[in-house]
């Protein structure tokens, strides 16, 4: 039987480099695989015939060989198959098919992906904390629900002792071979999913499930500088993996709560401080509780309603290390809305000797009004 050129039998120029010669190799291998051409022998020899062009082209010396004798370069030099034919070629597949076949299952190795032991599931779970334990950090008490190995069965979901038999199908193999097309594959078996064994009588205690339901005690260790969104990991601390794999992890989500002063913008907590007339113009010193214990506050003479003062380094510390926020204090100057007789005898005495500065054009007011519609 006379063979093919096998750029001809790929449909590439001899420079073809391993990129064009993969993506043809891969186009064909869709078109002619057994699976889409069930019981078609001229399909399958086509499929055949791409792989081992494939095999021999993708092969430096192969192809050297081939380049300068053809077909005859290769006499010796093959497997099954013809002259140049490389059954290895076949590990290719789940790089060059990827799973469109399954084939990550079908070849095994190092590529094939076994379902033995699985790692648990991973649990989240949501925290709300206070402002005051993002500022300063806390180790927190909680219970979370979780799921923990049955104590009778071990976690095999079997009765002890006799819960459990050889799997029928692969024989306590893990895994079946089977004959697709010319090739001879190995998948994990699907009855036991690669465990050799299944279930043949359920533990009394967790049905078979080889879990138990309940709630475990953890300190939660919320580190300064949090925020809402923050997640904390805690290794191991999920679910219990199947057949002996590790636990998943346990991820804690962090909610702030609101506080009644405080209002926290990046690493700054702002908050509002009133004061009455005549602090405001005469200056005065107001005390603030902060995170860190009492502040005097010093309000300057003559402040204006809505100036900031700021007390360095009182905020939240950073995550990540690197200092901390600032306290900003935002003054409100507050106009008493009852006098008493007194009280209003001194406010007139003020109003007649103060200048009266009602002046719409005055530039600090106009600058303000501006403000309010830019």
């Amino acid at each position: 039987m006379t063979q093919r050129d096998y750029y001809e039998v790929l449909g590439v120029e001899r420079s073809a480099d391993d990129a064009a010669l993969k993506a043809a190799y891969r186009k064909l291998a869709l078109r002619f695989h057994p699976d889409r051409n069930a019981g078609d022998k001229e399909a399958e020899e086509k499929f055949k015939e791409a792989a081992e062009a494939y095999g021999v082209l993708t092969d430096p010396q192969k192809r050297a060989a081939y380049d300068r004798f053809g077909h005859q370069g290769l006499q010796g030099a093959g497997a099954a198959g013809g002259p140049g034919f490389d059954p290895s070629v076949f590990a290719d597949f789940s790089d060059i098919l990827g799973d469109f076949f399954g084939f990550g299952d079908l070849f095994g190795g190092a590529r094939g992906r076994r379902r033995g032991p699985q790692r648990g599931e991973d649990v989240r779970y949501d925290l709300t904390i206070e402002l005051e334990d993002a500022v300063r950090g806390a180790n927190i008490d909680v219970q979370i629900p979780r799921l923990d190995p049955c104590v009778r069965c071990s976690g095999n979901g079997a009765e002890p002792n006799d819960g459990l038999t050889v799997c029928p199908v692969c024989r306590g193999r893990g895994e079946v071979v089977y004959q697709q097309a010319f090739l001879s594959v190995r998948r994990t078996c699907g009855q036991c999913n690669g465990k050799g064994q299944i279930i043949r009588r359920p533990c009394t205690q967790c049905k078979g499930e080889g879990f138990s339901r309940g709630e475990r005690k953890l300190k939660i260790t919320v580190p300064a500088g949090v925020d809402s969104g923050t997640r904390l990991k805690l290794h191991a601390e999920g679910h219990p993996g199947k057949s002996g794999a590790r636990p998943g992890d346990l991820y804690v989500v962090l909610r702030v709560n609101d506080h009644p002063v405080f209002q926290r913008h990046e690493g700054d907590l702002h908050c509002a401080v009133p004061v009455n007339i005549a602090q405001a113009a005469l200056g005065a010193e107001v005390n603030l509780v902060t995170f860190d214990g009492p502040q005097r506050v010093k309000i300057p003479e003559g402040v204006q309603s809505g100036s900031e003062i700021r007390l360095p380094r009182l905020g939240v510390p950073n995550l990540n290390g690197g200092g901390r926020g600032d306290v900003v204090v935002h003054v409100q100057v507050r106009t008493p809305t009852k006098l008493s007789r007194e009280q209003r005898r001194a406010m007139e005495h003020l109003r007649d000797m103060l200048p009266e500065e009602n002046d719409p054009g005055d530039k600090g007011l106009l600058d303000k009004f501006k403000e309010l519609f830019t």
